[in-house]
C-alpha cells in the first residue's frame, strides 16, 4: 500500500520482500471487513475472496451462543474471508502497475548510512549483493521490525504484548453457517486469548487459536490440537496447511518515525489489540506513509519534522481506537469465565446497528457494577 500510493504520487520506488513469493506463507486469519477496501479504492475481486460474512458468532466458555448481525450490512455483507496469498500479490500488482518497481527473494539485511544519515538499505538477492540508495526507507517488516532496530527504534516486546498463534486450514468439516465467522472464549480453551473458525465454503475454514504468550503453558498448536478434538464438526476434518505466528497486541510503538525513516503497519504495531487485526489498519497506515514519503522527497525535505505528518495523519485517523482496543483486551483479560458467561447472557436476543465494540459495550455496562468499573473509559 506505501509503495502503491508513493507511486501514485510521483515518487520513484522501489518494494523489496525476502519472499519469492508474496503472501506465502501465510501468517494471518484472513479476515477482512469491507469498509477500508471501498475506502482505499480497491475493488473487491473474487480471485482472492475466498468467503464472504455477514454475521458473528460469539461461544462463552460454558457454550452460550451470541450472534450479532448488522442491520445495515452493505450488499447483505460486512467482510470477507481473504485468499491472502493472491490478495498479497494483487496489491503488489497495483503497486507495479502504477509504475513501482518490485524485488522478491530480495533479504533487506543493513541500513546504508551516510554518517548517522539513513540513507538506504543493504540487501541480498539472487544477483549477489546490493545497495539501494533512497530518500526514505518505509519499514513494513513485521512483529519484532528488524529495519526499525537498526535505525535506533526499541522494537522489543514483552510476554504479555504478544500473542502465539496457531491456524489450520481445515476440510471435511461441519459448517454451521458459511456467512458467519465464530469466536470460542474460555480459560480452558484459549488462556488470553480466543479460538475462531472463519468458513471459506461449505466444508472448509480456517481454524485458530491465538494464546497470550505470558499465559501459555505449552505451545499453541497444542491448544489448538486440543480444540479441534473438542468439536465434532471440525475433528473429522483434514488439515491441509498450517500456519502460526506472533501478533503484537500491546499497542503501537510510541514513535514511527524518524529522518529518512517511516515505519508501518505490524513493525509499528498497528493491531487491533482486542482483535489481533491488522490488515485494515495496515493498509490505512501504508496509504498514509506512501502519500507523506513522496510528499516529503518532492519537497526536498526528509526530516524527521517532515515525516512527523505520518504520525499525525494515522494517529487522527486511528489512535483513539487502537487506545480502546487495548484497554478492552485488559478487560477482557480480567475476567474470569463465570463473568465471560454472564456477558454472553446478557447479549443473547440483543440486536445490533453495527457490529462494533461501542454497541456491544452499551450491552455489557447493564450487567453489573462490577462490570461498569472494568469497562469504564472505554465509551
Amino acid at each position: 500500500m506505501s509503495a502503491r500510493a508513493a507511486t501514485r504520487a510521483g515518487a520513484e520506488v522501489l518494494l523489496l520482500d525476502k519472499r519469492r513469493e508474496l503472501g506465502v506463507p501465510v501468517q494471518c486469519g484472513e479476515a477482512l471487513a469491507e469498509e477500508p477496501l471501498l475506502d482505499l479504492g480497491i475493488k473487491p475481486n473474487p480471485r482472492w475472496i475466498a468467503g464472504e460474512v455477514n454475521a458473528v458468532r460469539l461461544i462463552s466458555p460454558s457454550g452460550l451462543e451470541v450472534s450479532i448481525a448488522e442491520k445495515k450490512a452493505v450488499h447483505g455483507k460486512v467482510g470477507f474471508i481473504l485468499d491472502r496469498k493472491v490478495f498479497d500479490k494483487h496489491l503488489a500488482m497495483l503497486a507495479a502497475k502504477e509504475g513501482a518497481d518490485v524485488m522478491v527473494g530480495t533479504l533487506v539485511d543493513g541500513l546504508l548510512m551516510d554518517g548517522k544519515k539513513i540513507a538506504g538499505v543493504k540487501a541480498s538477492s539472487f544477483d549477489g549483493r546490493m545497495e539501494v540508495r533512497a530518500k526514505v526507507v518505509i519499514a513494513a517488516d513485521g512483529v519484532v521490525s528488524r529495519v526499525a532496530r537498526w535505525a535506533g527504534v526499541n522494537t522489543t516486546l514483552k510476554l504479555v504484548d504478544i500473542e502465539s498463534c496457531a491456524q489450520f486450514q481445515m476440510v471435511g468439516i461441519d459448517i454451521k453457517s458459511p456467512e458467519v465467522m465464530e469466536y470460542y472464549f474460555g480459560s480452558k480453551i484459549t488462556p488470553g486469548g480466543y479460538a475462531w473458525v472463519f468458513p471459506k465454503g461449505r466444508d472448509m475454514a480456517n481454524v485458530g487459536i491465538g494464546i497470550l504468550s505470558s499465559r501459555m503453558q505449552r505451545p499453541a498448536i497444542d491448544y489448538l490440537k486440543d480444540f479441534v478434538n473438542s468439536m465434532p464438526g471440525l475433528k473429522k476434518g483434514r488439515v491441509i496447511e498450517i500456519n502460526g505466528g506472533g501478533v503484537p497486541v500491546g499497542g503501537p510503538i510510541p514513535k514511527t518515525f524518524k529522518d529518512n525513516l517511516l515505519i508501518v503497519g505490524d513493525a509499528a504495531r498497528q493491531v487491533n489489540a482486542l482483535t489481533g487485526g491488522g490488515i485494515d489498519s495496515a493498509m490505512r497506515a501504508g496509504n498514509i506513509a506512501g502519500e507523506v514519503a513522496a510528499k516529503a522527497v518532492a519537497s526536498g525535505d526528509v526530516s524527521e519534522k517532515k515525516l512527523k505528518e505520518y504520525e499525525k495523519r494515522w494517529r487522527e485517523q486511528m489512535g483513539k481506537r487502537f487506545k480502546r482496543y487495548l484497554k478492552a483486551k485488559e478487560v477482557l483479560l480480567s475476567m474470569s469465565d463465570e463473568e465471560l458467561d454472564r456477558l454472553a447472557k446478557a447479549l443473547q436476543g440483543v440486536e445490533f446497528e453495527k457490529i462494533s465494540l461501542t454497541d456491544m459495550l452499551k450491552v455489557f455496562m447493564k450487567v453489573s457494577p462490577k462490570l461498569m468499573w472494568k469497562l469504564k473509559g472505554l465509551m
